[in-house]
């Protein structure tokens, strides 16, 4: 038998070089983003969140990313779990993508605010009528009997909005703007490539210092 501690990969895909990467960091993420999902990566659009409650325990969970732009990074959820609940008390998080066929990750931290009621309008009349509706039935984060529940709050607002649910007052999208990025690629030894930008305080159009840190 394998011991977990005996298990390892050589990382030998790719480089990451100050000088072949974007000033930018919204542009290095694009590109990396845009490489994973032409890689046909799984789920090349999961990204943990991480947050901390007012007990200052840090949690962690996967969502999907569903939009970013020079703004930030977006995704959408319900108001009232856990995640809702420590963004409401303490609105700074991390972001964290693993692109593990490229040997990749992207870590993000920066403040959350929620986007507008008619963004997460447009993007909730986009869903499938199963996920709007899914919306209404589960009250995340909450105890409950069994999944008898779920399916019974599922048939009861399908049959209340019928194809027009609309979107819930407790759902909708989170904006967290970055003012740090880090970018790792594997490499060989454990001599891995890790490239910091980070947001330049009070600079005219947002500068951003990019550094190479030890792995």
């Amino acid at each position: 038998m394998t011991s977990i501690a005996d298990l390892r990969k050589s990382y030998e895909r790719a480089e990451l070089d100050e000088s072949a990467s974007h000033a930018d960091p919204l542009a290095q993420f694009d590109q990396w983003l845009k490489e994973a999902i032409a890689a046909q990566v799984p789920e090349p659009n999961a990204m943990t969140l991480a947050t901390v409650g007012s007990d200052l325990r840090p949690s962690t969970r996967v969502v999907l990313i569903k939009g970013y732009d020079a703004q930030g990074i977006v995704w959408y959820t319900n108001f009232e779990s856990r995640k809702g609940k420590e963004l409401a008390g303490n609105p700074f998080a991390a972001l964290q993508f693993h692109w593990v066929e490229l040997e990749r990750v992207v870590r993000i931290e920066g403040r959350v605010e929620k986007v507008s009621d008619a963004e997460a309008d447009t993007y909730f009349a986009s869903r499938p009528l199963d996920s709007r509706i899914g919306a209404w039935a589960s009250p995340q984060s909450q105890v409950i009997s069994g999944r008898g529940v779920l399916v019974a709050n599922a048939a009861k607002y399908a049959a209340q909005f019928l194809l027009q649910p609309p979107r819930p007052p407790h759902w909708g999208g989170y904006r967290l703007r970055p003012d740090s990025w880090q970018f790792w690629q594997g490499r060989k030894s454990r001599l891995h490539d890790r490239l910091e930008y980070r947001l330049l305080p009070d600079s005219p159009g947002g500068a951003w210092l990019r550094q190479r840190l030890a792995p």
